[in-house]
Parts: C-alpha cells; sequence; structure tokens
C-alpha cells in the first residue's frame, strides 16, 4: 500500500468511523439560515415567481369563489321549498340556477388552467434552480484540494452531488407551487368566511394554533431523524462504490459475507432512520384530521341553531361548512410541506457544506517575470529551502527540508513507507501547501505561479492508474487536447503501447469501460505513460511507474524512460532499487527528513541506510532464487 493511500485511509477515521457506528446526527445547526440561504437561489427568477404568484392567485380566486356560488344555488332551492311547505306556490327560478351552475364550470376551468400554467411555470423554475446548484456544487469540487478529498470518503461526496441535490429538486418542484397556493387558499378562505359569519370564522381560528403547535412539535421531532436518514445514505453509497469498485481483492480475500454483513448494517441504520422520520412526520395526518373534526363539528352544532333562529340561511351554511372544511386543507399541505421541508433542509445543508469548504486559492502576492529564454536553454531546476509540513498539527512529517536540483537531472526518492516520499511529490505539484519554508522551479518562486501554470511544467505518472470511460486516443491526448494524431501515435510508440492498442478490434477508438476492465494492469500503466511523454513536461514525476507491468514490458519502458528523463528533470519514487542506480542523485528520505543523498556508488561506499536497504533486496532475491 502506497503511502497517499495509507493516508487517504487514515485521515477520515474520525468522522467515517463515528458514522458508521451510528452515532447520533444532529439536526440541522441552523434551518432559518438554511431555508434563507436556499431562497436566495431564486433571485435570477424573481419575474417567473412573480407571474407564479398572480396566476396562483386567480387559481385559487375562481376556486374560493366556488363554494359561495353553490350556496347561492341552494338558496335559490331552499327559498322556493320552504315556500312550498308554508303552502304557497311557487316555481323554481330555472335561469337564475342554470347561470350559477354554467358560472360554476367557467371557474373551475379556469382555475385549472391558471394552475395548469402555475406548475409549468414553476417546473422551469425549479429545474433551472437546481441545474445552477449542480453547476456551482460541481465547479467547487474542482476548486478544492486534495485533502478534502482525503477527508470525506467518495460516496459521502457522490451523495451529496446526487441524492441531496435530486431531493432538493423534487421538493422545489412538487411543494412550492402547493405551498404558495395553500397560503394564498387560507388567506382567501378566511375572507369568504368573514363575509359570511365573523362569529363562526373565530371558532374555526381558534383551531389553528392547534395545528401551529402541532406542526411545530412534529416537525421538531422529526427533523434529526430526516438528517440522520442523509448521513447514512451517504455511508450507504460510499460502502457501495468501494465494494463494487473493489470486487476483485472482495472475492480474492473471501470478504463478501463481510461485505453483506456490513452493508445490512449500515442498511440496517438507514431504515431505522427512514422509519423513524416518516412514523413521526405520519402523524402530523391523523392529529390535523383530529382538529379538523373538532372544528367541523362546533360548526356544525352552531350552524343548525343558527339556522333554526334564521341568523344564516342553509346556503350560507353549507357554503360556511365548505369553505371550512377546505380551509383544513390548505392548512394539512402546508404541514406536510414543512415536514418534506424538513428533509429538503437537511439536504441543502449537506450541499451548502461542500460549496463553503475553504477552496484551493491561489495566492500570488506578488508577480515574478522571469527573462527571456530560448527552447535550448536548460529547463526544469527545483531548489527548495527549510521546507516543513503536516498533515496535522501535532504530527510532523517534513522538517527543515532543502534540496538543489539541477536541471535535467534524474533524482531518485527511496525510503521505507511514511518516509514521506510521495508527500514531496505533492508538496511540489501544490496538491498541499507548505508550512514553512519556499521553493522555486528555474529560479522563479512557487508562489508566483498560479497552480495551473506551475502544474503545466509538470508531467506524472502513478502507481494508480487513471483512466476515464472514453477511447484510448482521448485519454492518451487528456493533458493536450489540442495534439495532432501523429504526436498521440508518437507518445504510444515511445510508452511501447502502440503495438498493443493496434491489435485491439477498434485500434486507437477502442473505448474503455467504466471500470477500464478490457485492457490489463499493465496495459493501462502504458497508457498513462504515453499521456505524460505526450504533455512533454520540463519536470516528470515517476512514482512506481512500472510497479504494475511484467518484466519484459517494464524493460522496454526502462529504455524509453531513459531516453525521456536525458531531456527533464526527473523525480523517480522507487522500491526496486535495481532501477534507478543510474540517477544523479538519489535521496534516502526516512520520516519526513533526508538522511542520505548521493549517486549509487557513493552510497554503497557509506555502508548506512541505503547499503542496508540494497542489500537486504538483492539477499532477498537470492534466498528466494536458491529456495
Amino acid at each position: 500500500m502506497s503511502e497517499t493511500q495509507t493516508r487517504r485511509q487514515a485521515v477520515p477515521v474520525g468522522s467515517r468511523t463515528m458514522a458508521a457506528m451510528g452515532a447520533p446526527t444532529q439536526k440541522a445547526k441552523n434551518f432559518g439560515l438554511t431555508f434563507k440561504r436556499l431562497l436566495t437561489w431564486f433571485r435570477p427568477f424573481r419575474v417567473q415567481l412573480f407571474i407564479v404568484l398572480i396566476l396562483a392567485i386567480l387559481s385559487t380566486a375562481f376556486t374560493i369563489v366556488s363554494p359561495k356560488l353553490v350556496g347561492n344555488a341552494i338558496d335559490l332551492i331552499t327559498s322556493v321549498l320552504m315556500l312550498r311547505l308554508q303552502g304557497q306556490d311557487a316555481a323554481f327560478d330555472h335561469p337564475a340556477i342554470n347561470q350559477v351552475l354554467w358560472l360554476l364550470l367557467g371557474f373551475y376551468l379556469m382555475s385549472s388552467l391558471f394552475m395548469f400554467f402555475t406548475q409549468w411555470i414553476m417546473a422551469a423554475v425549479s429545474q433551472r434552480t437546481v441545474q445552477t446548484m449542480r453547476d456551482a456544487t460541481a465547479a467547487k469540487l474542482r476548486r478544492l484540494p486534495l485533502s478534502y478529498y482525503d477527508g470525506h470518503s467518495h460516496g459521502d461526496i457522490l451523495s451529496r452531488v446526487t441524492n441531496d441535490l435530486d431531493t432538493i429538486s423534487t421538493t422545489l418542484q412538487q411543494s412550492a407551487t402547493q405551498a404558495i397556493t395553500s397560503v394564498i387558499q387560507i388567506i382567501g378562505f378566511v375572507i369568504m368566511m368573514l363575509t359570511i359569519s365573523p362569529s363562526l370564522t373565530l371558532v374555526v381560528l381558534a383551531t389553528l394554533p392547534l395545528y401551529a403547535i402541532t406542526t411545530f412539535f412534529i416537525a421538531k421531532k422529526s427533523q434529526p431523524h430526516f438528517a440522520a436518514q442523509q448521513e447514512h445514505l451517504g455511508l450507504l453509497s460510499s460502502h457501495v462504490e468501494e465494494m463494487f469498485s473493489g470486487q476483485v481483492v472482495v472475492k480474492a480475500f473471501g470478504y463478501e459475507e463481510n461485505s453483506i454483513e456490513k452493508f445490512k448494517t449500515i442498511n440496517d441504520d438507514f431504515s431505522h432512520a427512514y422509519q423513524r422520520a416518516n412514523f413521526i412526520s405520519g402523524i402530523i395526518f391523523p392529529a390535523m384530521n383530529f382538529i379538523s373534526n373538532l372544528g367541523y363539528v362546533l360548526i356544525s352544532v352552531v350552524g343548525g341553531l343558527w339556522i333554526t333562529s334564521n341568523r344564516l340561511s342553509v346556503g350560507d351554511i353549507v357554503a360556511f361548512i365548505q369553505y371550512s372544511r377546505s380551509f383544513t386543507q390548505p392548512i394539512m399541505q402546508t404541514a406536510s410541506i414543512a415536514n418534506v421541508l424538513q428533509s429538503t433542509i437537511a439536504c441543502a445543508e449537506r450541499v451548502f457544506e461542500v460549496l463553503d469548504e475553504e477552496e484551493e486559492e491561489d495566492p500570488v502576492l506578488t508577480r515574478f517575470t522571469p527573462p527571456a529564454r530560448n527552447e535550448q536553454e536548460l529547463r526544469g531546476a527545483v531548489k527548495l529551502n527549510n521546507i516543513s509540513f503536516r498533515y496535522e498539527a501535532d504530527s510532523p512529517l517534513i522538517e527543515d527540508l532543502s534540496l538543489d536540483v539541477e536541471p535535467r537531472h534524474i533524482v531518485a526518492i527511496v525510503g521505507p513507507t511514511g518516509a514521506g516520499k510521495t508527500t514531496l511529490v505533492n508538496l511540489l505539484m501544490r496538491f498541499y501547501e507548505l508550512d514553512s519554508g519556499t521553493f522555486s522551479i528555474d529560479g522563479q518562486p512557487a508562489q508566483s505561479l498560479t497552480r495551473s501554470e506551475l502544474r503545466s511544467r509538470f508531467g506524472m505518472v502513478l502507481q494508480d492508474t487513471w483512466l476515464f470511460g472514453g477511447s484510448i486516443y482521448e485519454n492518451i491526448a487528456f493533458g493536450r487536447p489540442d495534439c495532432t494524431e501523429e504526436e498521440v501515435y508518437a507518445a504510444a510508440t515511445a510508452a511501447h503501447a502502440d503495438h498493443f492498442i493496434r491489435t485491439l478490434p477498434d485500434g486507437y477508438n477502442t473505448v474503455l469501460n467504466e471500470e477500464v476492465t478490457n485492457i490489463s494492469q499493465g496495459q493501462k500503466q502504458l497508457l498513462t505513460i504515453a499521456r505524460a511523454i505526450l504533455a512533454n513536461p520540463d519536470i516528470l514525476i515517476l512514482d512506481e511507474a512500472t510497479s504494475n507491468v511484467d518484466t519484459r514490458t517494464e524493460m522496454q519502458i526502462q529504455k524509453a524512460m531513459k531516453k525521456l528523463m536525458k531531456n527533464r528533470t526527473s523525480f523517480v519514487i522507487a522500491h526496486r532499487l535495481s532501477t534507478i542506480q543510474d540517477a544523479e542523485n538519489i535521496l534516502v528520505m526516512d520520516k519526513g527528513k533526508i538522511i542520505e543523498q548521493g549517486t549509487h556508488g557513493d552510497l554503497m561506499a557509506q555502508k548506512g541506510f541505503y547499503y542496508d536497504l540494497f542489500i537486504s533486496q538483492f539477499s532477498g532475491v537470492e534466498t528466494a532464487e536458491a529456495s
């Protein structure tokens, strides 16, 4: 296991292990602040939202007036019936009744039409809002330093970008319009009830505190469980991603049962959090129905008494009861939206946590303009002055390290695992910033360069190959999309990859699958070497670049690398000391310090740490061959 891999497993332990053990997840740190921040994403769509508001008012207005018209129709009918019961000869006013019915039909059609346009505009607004959030999150992830990815599992990051944003999208699309219409309906129903009977309206309004208290209490209880639900979903995604991407290792070590058990444990935690959240939030509907029925009983009893005393007509009572029953519907919808909002705010907070992470900034204080130089001038001089770095404040790693590398020299870096070899390379690439000290390239301070400018001077071939799901041609040309076909072919030939590529059915147009399993591990490494060759950098970094290829292929790559490294400064991290004996300078590192340096001959003559390391490797080989 490489130093980087070890560090990536070690860093997240505090966060990931505690969550996996079922540590309680708290609710959103600041519900109001997160909600207000979520609303700011709608600012570019103020005009559309204003149109939605107008359409929602019109749609709701036609719906609200309808019960009053029904009450008028009932009064027209009951007045005739009452006269007939008194023995008078009365006829139904059919034109008036028909007029009311046609008005009702027209109102319902207009309400549906306005609601259609409301939903249509709001769907577009919500999708564009979430699209903007996705773009912002993706851009943010590209700007985050390597330390962020070391401290967070890939599954958790993926869950925030996909699951959390999908939840926000669904809520905005389905609940935003409903929330607007519900508020308008509540106001409209109250106004219409006041026109019929202020006294009965007070009876209905007396139930509002009960609705509010019930909604607040249940929402407060359910919020931590919704937050836990999203947290466990991230852990679940992380575990699945790790197990599926490492299926070869899982099967090779017979870890299937353990993997299944771990999945069941995380899945059970997620299921329990989901059940608790939805059980508590589900209580809100029967509670609302109970409160609604209390108000309905009071209105029915009081209304019946007032009909007998002629204080209200039958039509008025029927319309009022319909308003009161309808009044509870938007309240229940609002409570339901408040319930859904708990999950949405939990998701939004997780997304905002990513957006609030400290970015990888380029603190260029003073620009340094290097003197003009021609193409024949030597490049690739690297100088480090008393640099220090530590991943954790109380764990020193590299302390007061200095190094002066001449242009086009080969510098090999050797040492035990955890000595700081990969860390030194990461500092050169500015994947991490120095705690103290400085370094320069060709006399130019590294801090006077942006990271993109600095990294453009480097080419890297890592022990862990990375290829994306595209054609072989696209993977080789990854760092130079403007290159020519001839340059791609030349780079592949130099890396001894051209032959195997042309034997594939589609040659350079062969598409690598998602897991890149349609070529061998050694062939993957050849492609990454070709990619580095094509970049033609001033400085080359090889981190165990030939560790995953067979002996014959390694010999071919070594020959190609010797030619390439003659024209550029090269840092070679190697565990097999036989591959770096020709280096102009070999750095022997241990515990973040250079304890020895020199040529292979000089270090062997010293009979120090390098000598013991070299002898132990070759004595091991001789012992194995003898056995």
